[in-house]
């Protein structure tokens, strides 16, 4: 079916729903729904199909009748739904006389939809999820029967209170009856306990090591001020021979002045980086011992020793 037509199409179908539903002086809802399907059928007359699949359904909601569904079916064959059209077409036909100048039409349009939808069945464990298909939602496992999708790649997410979702990506060709179990992880309130209750049943609390982290940070301070020692040393003594370099240059005839200044400014920049990084050994070096010695010192708090001096006794107290 060919856009121009089924433009003519829907400007008729429109025309007769608001005529039907002025005449008959029927409800608020009928009226708003006319008004809804009016505005579909411009936003469709645009090549807005969104939009104007938007207005039909809203339309269908508000006011159920064949001409509605038979425009949803059009719009959703223009996006490519074709699941969603083969539905509303289906709709149609249950609720068309059989007389209707569309039936026939949309009988052809069913049966080349049936080549373009898949199935696809849904289970979960635990059940009682929520499923979504392309983000549309599909109802809550256990599924009473397959879902009709649109060929090619869907997407399909469980979500469960309690438990992280899950989302799984599948190819569906025409005719195909895919299988989807989806495997939901523990609940959170579930793992808290297990969590709580996993060291009474050993019998012994694993209690934090103190200084853990600390060692860690020493040793790597340690590593760094050493690295940075070898890189001012390793500068120091380029410095050192660009310097004497350049006084042989100065007291070799012939020489130029780029040769002194290229030699020159070689040699500041190697005292530079020697300096930089002789600086930033003491700074690391100076942090890195500072944090050893307060370490050890709080660790010795814990161990502390007396001696007791008597006239004729000598008492040694010690506590670890």
């Amino acid at each position: 079916m060919t856009i121009r037509k089924a433009v003519v199409l829907l400007v008729l179908l429109a025309a007769a729903f608001l005529v039907r539903s002025v005449s008959a002086q029927e409800s608020d809802s009928v009226r708003e729904a006319a008004k809804h399907f009016q505005r579909g059928v411009s936003l469709y007359n645009e090549a807005d199909y969104r939009g104007a699949l938007v207005e039909f359904k809203r339309a269908g909601s508000l006011a159920p009748s064949a001409a509605v569904f038979y425009n949803i079916g059009e719009t959703q064959y223009q996006l490519q739904d074709y699941a969603g059209a083969l539905t509303s077409f289906e709709r149609y036909l249950a609720e068309a006389s059989p007389t209707d100048s569309h039936r026939a039409e949309v009988e052809s349009n069913v049966q080349a939809l049936r080549s373009r939808v898949g199935f696809v069945a849904v289970t979960t464990v635990p059940a009682g999820a929520d499923i979504t298909i392309d983000d549309q939602p599909a109802g809550k496992t256990p599924l009473d029967k397959p879902i009709r999708v649109t060929i090619g790649q869907r997407k399909i997410v469980a979500t469960l209170a309690g438990r992280p979702a899950v989302v799984r990506y599948i190819d569906v060709a025409a005719e195909d009856n895919v299988s989807v179990n989806l495997q939901l992880g523990s609940s959170v309130a579930a793992e808290a306990v297990s969590a709580a209750a996993a060291p009474q049943a050993g019998g012994d609390i694993a209690r934090p090591t103190r200084g853990g982290s600390g060692s860690s940070l020493r040793l790597v301070g340690w590593i760094a001020t050493g690295a940075l020692t070898a890189g001012a040393v390793t500068f120091g003594i380029l410095a050192i021979r660009e310097t004497n370099d350049l006084k042989s240059e100065r007291q070799t005839f012939p020489t130029t002045a780029a040769t002194l200044n290229h030699t020159a400014n070689v040699a500041t920049t190697y005292s530079i980086l020697a300096d930089a990084l002789g600086a930033g050994a003491l700074v690391v070096g100076g942090i890195t011992l500072y944090s050893t010695l307060t370490s050890s010192s709080s660790g010795a708090a814990g161990r502390a020793a007396r001696l007791r001096l008597g006239f004729r006794s000598v008492q040694f107290d010690a506590n670890f």
